[in-house]
C-alpha cells in the first residue's frame, strides 16, 4: 500500500547561518549526534569507532565526484554552462574512459544561446598536447550533448579533470576552489561518476578507518553514482507524486557475503541506504520472475508483493543469480523512494548529515527514526550543529 505522505509535514525552519558553506579544517572534528531509543547525546566524529560494538559493520558508497561543470562560450562570446548529469545511453565506465567521443545528458545554462548545428569549442594544452574539444547537440529535447576531441590518446576523464569544475550543491553560495576538489571527496572515493558527494562519508579519515579495523569492524564498499536529482526539492503536495531521480548502483559478490554475515549493518549515508534497500526488492523481482529485476522504481516497495521469508533469503537469491550468470557484481538503477511507512529490510544503523526541509532525504530519515526526526533536528539546531553537505554528522541506531 502506498502511504499518503503530505510533504508540508516535513518542513522546518533552517536559517541560512546554519548551512555550512565550507568544510571544517579537520574532517573528523565534526560534531556527531547520537540517537538511539529516543535518547540524544553529542559526540565528535573521531570517537565513532569507540561507539560501535562487535557485530556491527559499515557499508559505504565509494563513488567519486567528477568535475561535472564545464564553462564555454558560443560564437558570439555568450557564456554557456554545461553540467554533466549522466552518460547518454551508455555506461559510466565507457563514457569516462572513451578516447574518441562521448555523449552526456546535461543541464545547460543559457541554453537558448546555444543553437542547433553549432559547436562550442574548448582549447587547452594538456601533457604537452594541443587539445581541441567540440561540444554539439545530439538531442536538444533530451538535453543530450556529444563531446569530441582531437587527441585520442587522452581519456575523457583526463580532459574533464582539466576543463571541469567540482559541482558544489546549490545551497553553497560561492564558487568552488582548489580545496573543494579534495574536501568534497571522501578519503575512500574510488569509482568515478557522481555529480554530488556521498556527504556522510566526508567525515572519515584514515585514522578513523584504521581504528575501525582495530576493533574488527569491517568497512565494505559499494557504489551509487549520486545524481543532481538528490537536490531536487519536493514541489508537490503528496510525496509519492514527486518525480524521483534514478541513480546507477553496483555491489560486489564480496559485499553481498559481508551483508549476509553482518548482524548489525550500518549504512554510511542515505545513498548507501538506497542501494542496500533496493537490493531486497531486486531479490523479490528475481523470485517473482519479473523483468528487469535490477531496475527499481520509486514505488516498488509499496506495490510489489513481498514473497521473501527474510533478508537472508534475499541475499542468497542475489548470490545465486551472480553465480549462475558467472558475474562478480550486480549493476542496476534505482529510483527507490523511502518514506514513512517503509519497513527497512537490511540496515539497522545510519550515519548521515542533516538534510534540507521538504526533501526526499528527510523523508528517509523520518522513516528510519519512526517519525522522531523533529526532536533530532531541533536538538541539532539548538546545539549549533552545521547542516547539509559540509555540515556535521549523526549516528542513528535502531
Amino acid at each position: 500500500m502506498i502511504p499518503e505522505i503530505l510533504i508540508k509535514d516535513f518542513d522546518y525552519d533552517l536559517p541560512n547561518d546554519k548551512i555550512a558553506q565550507t568544510a571544517i579544517e579537520l574532517r573528523d572534528a565534526s560534531k556527531l549526534l547520537i540517537y538511539q531509543d529516543q535518547v540524544i547525546f553529542d559526540q565528535q566524529f573521531h570517537r565513532l569507532p569507540d561507539l560501535l560494538k562487535y557485530g556491527m559493520g559499515l557499508f559505504y558508497n565509494d563513488a567519486k565526484v567528477i568535475p561535472a561543470r564545464i564553462f564555454a562560450k558560443n560564437e558570439h562570446n555568450a557564456h554557456i554552462e554545461i553540467f554533466l548529469l549522466k552518460p547518454f545511453q551508455t555506461e559510466y565506465f565507457k563514457a569516462l574512459n572513451s578516447t574518441q567521443n562521448c555523449r552526456w545528458e546535461c543541464l545547460v545554462g543559457n541554453k537558448k544561446k546555444w543553437k542547433d548545428g553549432t559547436a562550442l569549442i574548448l582549447e587547452l594544452n594538456l601533457n604537452n598536447l594541443a587539445v581541441k574539444l567540440e561540444l554539439t547537440w545530439v538531442n536538444r529535447t533530451q538535453n543530450a550533448v556529444q563531446i569530441d576531441w582531437n587527441q585520442h590518446q587522452l581519456r575523457f576523464i583526463e580532459l574533464l579533470s582539466a576543463i571541469g569544475e567540482i559541482p558544489l550543491p546549490p545551497y553553497i553560495k560561492r564558487t568552488a576552489d582548489k580545496n573543494d576538489s579534495i574536501r568534497y571527496q571522501t578519503v575512500y572515493s574510488n569509482t568515478e561518476g557522481s555529480v554530488a558527494a556521498p556527504t556522510a562519508g566526508l567525515h572519515f579519515t584514515e585514522t578513523v578507518i584504521q581504528n575501525m579495523a582495530n576493533k574488527n569492524i569491517h568497512m565494505t564498499p559499494l557504489t551509487l553514482h549520486v545524481s543532481a536529482g538528490t537536490f531536487l526539492p519536493v514541489s508537490v503536495d503528496k510525496a509519492d507524486e514527486h518525480p524521483m531521480h534514478e541513480e546507477y548502483f553496483s555491489i560486489s559478490m564480496d559485499a553481498l557475503k559481508k551483508l549476509l554475515k553482518t548482524s548489525y549493518p550500518i549504512a554510511v549515508g542515505t545513498t548507501t541506504v538506497r542501494v542496500l534497500e533496493s537490493l531486497y526488492w531486486c531479490a523479490v523481482k528475481i523470485k517473482s520472475n519479473l523483468q528487469n529485476p535490477f531496475s527499481i522504481n520509486k514505488l516498488d516497495p509499496y506495490t510489489l508483493k513481498d514473497i521473501l521469508n527474510n533478508k537472508e533469503e534475499a541475499i542468497q537469491l542475489l548470490i545465486a543469480y551472480l553465480e549462475k550468470k558467472q558475474l562478480n557484481d550486480i549493476g542496476g538503477v534505482t529510483a527507490i523512494m523511502i518514506m514513512p511507512g517503509y519497513e527497512f529490510k537490511f540496515i539497522k544503523g545510519l550515519i548521515t548529515n542533516f538534510h534540507q526541509p521538504k526533501s526526499t532525504l528527510l523523508l528517509l530519515i523520518a522513516a528510519f527514526t519512526n517519525g522522531n526526526w523533529k526532536n533530532i533536528y531541533q536538538h541539532a539546531l539548538e546545539n549549533d550543529y552545521r547542516f547539509l553537505s559540509y555540515g556535521d554528522s549523526s549516528l542513528l541506531l535502531r
